[in-house]
């Protein structure tokens, strides 16, 4: 079509270009005296049944959302065997990077918002790019062209990666290919079944594209492009240093090639995306990425300890937090940390006392001390001990060794069995008001054992057929209402993180706090304190919301409501 055409009332001021099944105009609606945007069925296809059943689907899906950030249809019509529909014109420029940190977050959060509404109608828009993201004069975002398979197998062919053809029949059958080469998901390019965590991968794309300016997986043919999504990383290193830690976690979820290992909600980016830049220490941009064994172990203990500070008095009535306090421990020439160091290091409720797991002069054993003294006392009868956690009044250790569960007094005497290991523990326990141990096994479960001794029963345990291989490293809430413990899967290494999930007791429903960490615990203040991923840092979350089951907000200085 040609300006100066008419369709009906629509009246054809300049061609936009391309738009899946169609081509997209600039129209005036003479009747109601607006700019609108016309989509029209390529010549031809309209005697496709199949392609114009597919054509008014699209109207269909567009008209189920409404939202801000996505481009509204007004109307699908025909005149004189045309079909088209009539959208919202939106004038603005298409989104390109790179953008300062600050604006290209901003857009960021508009596109994860436009998603999210998409999302929760069960429509996933399996062709998100820059392209199909405009932004308006005003500063809106806003998301084209949702809910269809972008081209056919009888396009022309193109070695323009960003025009790279849909290879489809039926947008949804297994063996088939959606998208755009280079902001296609792994499964995509592999044709298999997709979710809504195809858009997550894209997402992260297009996120990754406006902060550096460059394609997270470029090539010069499609072939290149699809080879750099299923094989390589993107240039890390590209990433503005001003680019916050958080954000950075946020983009390798996006971009975790194995779908099950990757973000699960695009509302959780959201929320990431939320939370209060803070500025980047020169230090930390410039730090390199490699660390001595001595530093990893000092911050091992360090992070324990802020962790363990902001979690003290949580079995006591709710008090102010404490301030934070920031130190590190030195240990002595010759003596390593255990290489459990997640499961080495241990702080005693109220905040007073330190343990962990150390070898010295080839001998490991438990340690303790007071925080307010440098001298630390070897715990007799604890060789190879791991686990280490403390009582609720702080004056006895359980630990784990040689397959048994132990307890010892810190005022001294031998230590004491609890119970035989069952098969399958790990070795990460944690010891509640009412005098139990709690202990994860595998597969999936959580056995309590009164901490003077018994055989251990099952408390709760998981449904094998959602992939649950473990609850690890479980928490007790204040008043024993709940536990907090990460789920692993088959899927996940040893230190990866996974869905951290709350477990309301005596029973009720499990809810899923966050989709990502592991070693969650409780502070008074109203957080949940966690690590992300491989690492000893600590962050913390707030404001679970009932219903959603999921954290409605992350980032350091966010409250986690307790369950029940």
């Amino acid at each position: 079509m040609t300006s100066g055409e008419t369709l009906g009332h629509y009246r054809i001021e300049a061609k936009l270009g391309q738009g899946g099944m169609g081509e997209v105009y600039r129209a005036a609606d003479t009747k109601l005296g607006r700019d609108v945007a016309i989509k029209v069925l390529r010549e031809g296809w309209a005697r496709d049944p199949e392609r114009l059943a597919r054509f008014e689907r699209e109207a269909k899906v567009l008209a189920s959302l409404n939202h801000p950030n996505i481009a509204a249809i007004y109307g699908f019509e025909q005149v004189d065997g045309v079909p088209f529909l009539v959208l919202e014109y939106v004038p603005g420029e298409t989104l390109r990077g790179p953008m300062p940190v600050e604006e290209a977050l901003a857009v960021a959060r508009q596109i994860t918002e436009a998603l999210e509404a998409a999302h929760e109608k069960g429509i996933v828009h399996r062709d998100l790019k820059p392209a199909n993201v405009k932004i308006t004069p005003e500063g809106k975002v806003k998301v084209l062209d949702f809910g269809l398979a972008k081209a056919y197998a009888d396009d022309p062919a193109s070695s323009d990666p960003a025009a790279s053809p849909t290879i489809s029949v039926l947008p949804t059958r297994a063996g088939t290919i959606l998208g755009t080469a280079g902001y296609m998901s792994p499964e995509q390019v592999r044709g298999k079944p997709l979710d809504k965590r195809t858009d997550i991968w894209a997402f992260g794309c297009v996120l990754y594209e406006v902060l550096t300016g460059r394609k997270a997986f470029a090539g010069e043919t499609i072939t290149d492009c699809m080879a750099a999504v299923l094989n390589r990383e993107p240039e890390w290193e590209a990433l503005p240093a001003e680019t916050p830690a958080h954000v950075r976690t946020l983009l390798r979820r996006c971009l975790q090639k194995e779908a099950q290992k990757r973000l699960r909600d695009i509302g959780d980016a959201r929320m990431e995306l939320e939370a209060p830049l803070e500025p980047v220490p020169a230090a930390v941009r410039s730090a390199p990425r490699e660390r001595t064994m001595l530093v990893g172990v000092a911050c091992v203990v360090a992070g324990a300890i802020v962790a363990g500070l902001i979690g003290w008095r949580v079995w006591r009535r709710p008090l102010p937090p404490p301030p934070v306090a920031r130190f590190t421990i030195t240990l002595p020439p010759g003596e390593i940390l255990s290489p459990q160091s997640q499961s080495s290091v241990a702080i005693s409720p109220d905040g007073a006392r330190l343990a962990w797991v150390a070898n010295r002069a080839g001998r490991t054993l438990l340690y303790w001390r007071p925080l307010d003294r440098q001298e630390a006392k070897p715990i007799s009868g604890t060789e190879n001990a791991v686990g280490p956690v403390f009582s609720p009044d702080g004056q006895w250790l359980a630990f784990l060794q040689a397959a048994r569960w132990k307890k010892v007094a810190l005022s001294g005497g031998a230590p004491v069995t609890i119970c035989d290991a069952p098969p399958g523990a790990y070795m990460y326990a944690a010891w509640g008001a009412d005098d139990n141990l709690l202990i994860g096994v595998y597969p999936a479960s959580v056995l309590q054992v009164p901490a003077s001794g018994g055989a251990p029963r099952p408390l709760f345990a998981a449904d094998s057929s959602k992939g649950e291989r473990a609850y690890w490293m479980p928490h007790i809430l204040p008043g024993g209402k709940g536990v907090l413990f990460t789920i692993r899967t088959a899927e996940m290494d040893s230190y990866d993180d996974g869905p951290i999930a709350v477990q309301p007791l005596p029973a009720g429903q499990r809810k899923i706090l966050l989709e990502g960490g592991y070693k969650p615990s409780y502070s008074p203040s109203g957080h949940m304190v966690y690590a992300p991923g491989r690492t000893v840092a600590r962050r913390a979350v707030r404001s679970v919301t009932p219903g959603r089951h999921r954290a409605s907000g992350s980032g350091p200085g966010r409250r986690v409501d307790e369950p029940g």
